[in-house]
């Protein structure tokens, strides 16, 4: 009975501070997760192949080294999968961020971002929370999806036009320091 409660316990505990570790990348990191919001928003196809192609990068390696019996590499994979799942979560940040927009939208609250973040990290918590259909289906898609998203976000992939990219990439080289023409 005590193995029930402290799965019970656990489950809880990820379940309350999920919304507060995406709430905290969003206000740490607000670039990374606008980037990836915007590819969710925009080319979710893409984001979701980027993810799927992440995912098999990372998970067949992870299979690997679990399967190995040596305790070492089980070790470097627990890691690698730690840092694999944190890298989603900016996505999924990314993701909670979207769905409060929609929500707060729909339910015609008054502008207020923090409100509309949580509710859709809320959102999100309670349709992967949801038995079978969420464990079995958003849960995996949801993964890949915000991997992919965090992808392009941290690579700064940007949907958009060739000179938009070439008028970034001429800002950004002034900041570190290049010189600039007249």
């Amino acid at each position: 009975m005590a193995d029930v409660y402290a799965v019970f316990g656990t489950l809880l505990a990820l379940g309350i501070v999920f919304p507060g570790m995406l709430m905290a990348w969003w206000l740490l990191f607000p670039r990374v997760v606008d980037r990836a919001e915007t590819r969710l928003n925009q080319t979710p196809g893409q984001t979701f192949a980027l993810g799927l192609a992440g995912a098999l990068v990372i998970g067949l390696p992870l299979l690997i080294l679990f399967a190995l019996p040596f305790g070492p590499t089980k070790l470097i994979a627990s890691v690698l999968l730690m840092a694999a799942l944190i890298l989603a979560s900016f996505g999924a940040a990314g993701l909670a961020a979207s769905m409060g927009e929609r929500l707060a939208e729909r339910a015609g609250w008054a502008r207020s971002d923090v409100k509309a973040f949580l509710g859709g990290a809320l959102a999100l918590e309670l349709a992967a929370a949801f038995p079978l259909l969420g464990w079995l289906i958003v849960i995996p898609f949801t993964i890949v999806t915000c991997l992919g998203a965090s992808l392009f976000a941290l690579l700064r992939w940007m949907p958009g036009s060739q000179a938009e990219s070439e008028s970034s990439m001429v800002v950004e080289g002034s900041l570190a320091g290049e010189p600039q023409s007249a």
